[in-house]
């Protein structure tokens, strides 16, 4: 998520909800879906997965985290679109051969005068705080027939979308979101860790 300004000449494709004011334009329709295809097509690789189930995953857990970036900016008055980063698609495809899983295609850009700290921080978290709740869901997924190996995939993928996108550097959402509040970012990049690297403390809840 950054700050810009908005093209107010863009035609709209979808306008929905929060009276009217969310709008999703052509263009940047167009830009997710070929950041989605690209980032899917690399993580495919980097992981030796099927293309359609990672297309599936991290096309869920990729829109609906700008998704929600887009959906507070709303909430708090900013104009919000999603704009892909060429140099980011770029860095998908080069760092994977090394191992390294590089999840940034682009990003929701917003535009508000006097945009507080608190706005910015809350704007930033939405993203991650998103795939966090997805990756519950495609955990208990994985316990139903037929559907381990997607909820295998969409567990693992969003958590690792939101502990990326919460690395405490510009210009990710960890940044923004450290910048407002430590502890809320602390309790967010926690939690996915800890479901990340010890799914296990969730068998309890089943």
């Amino acid at each position: 998520m950054r700050c810009s300004s908005v093209r107010k000449s863009e035609k709209y494709l979808i306008q929905v909800g929060l009276n009217n004011r969310m709008v999703f334009y052509k263009s940047e329709v167009a830009q997710m879906l070929i950041s989605v295809i690209t980032i899917s097509l690399a993580f495919s690789i980097g992981f030796r997965a099927s293309f359609p189930m990672i297309l599936l995953t991290i096309g869920v857990g990729f829109v609906l985290h700008e998704v929600g970036h887009k959906l507070v900016a709303i909430r708090f008055g900013c104009k919000a679109f999603y704009r892909m980063w060429v140099p980011g698609l770029i860095l998908v495809f080069m760092f994977i051969p090394f191992g390294i899983f590089f999840a940034a295609p682009g990003a929701v850009y917003i535009f508000k005068h006097g945009l507080t700290r608190r706005e910015n921080g809350l704007i930033s978290l939405a993203g991650p705080v998103v795939n966090v709740i997805l990756a519950l869901i495609f955990f208990y997924v994985m316990f139903l027939p037929s559907l381990q190996e997607l909820g295998m995939w969409g567990f693992k993928i969003n958590l690792f979308l939101a502990m990326f996108n919460l690395l405490p550097f510009p210009p990710l959402d960890g940044s923004k979101v450290i910048g407002w509040s430590p502890f809320a970012w602390f309790v967010v990049i926690g939690t996915a860790a800890v479901l990340f690297f010890s799914p296990q403390v969730l068998l309890g809840l089943l």
